[in-house]
């Protein structure tokens, strides 16, 4: 099988929520997730572009990518640890 773009396995879907709902949607999302599940957030908050990187940050995960494309951010971070 070729190598190219992996989708995320799971994805939130937080577009219209203003912060912080879209980072504790993310971060129920995330919990017991096994190490190494990419997860991706919808958001239209500007806020998210920060708030996401923030939480994966101080819980120890990996932020893979981040765009933003007709007003919706598309973040992803890679669970690195099940207790977040």
């Amino acid at each position: 099988m070729p190598d190219g773009p992996r989708e995320p396995a799971e994805i939130v879907d937080a577009r219209g929520l203003r912060c912080p709902l879209p980072v504790i949607r993310l971060a129920a999302r995330a919990e017991g997730l096994p190490p190494g599940t990419e997860l991706s957030v919808l958001a239209t908050d500007p806020a998210a572009q920060y708030d996401v990187p923030a939480w994966a940050r101080m819980r120890g995960h990996e932020l893979v990518a981040a765009t933003e494309s007709d007003g919706v951010w598309t973040i992803t971070v890679r669970v690195q640890r099940s207790d977040t």
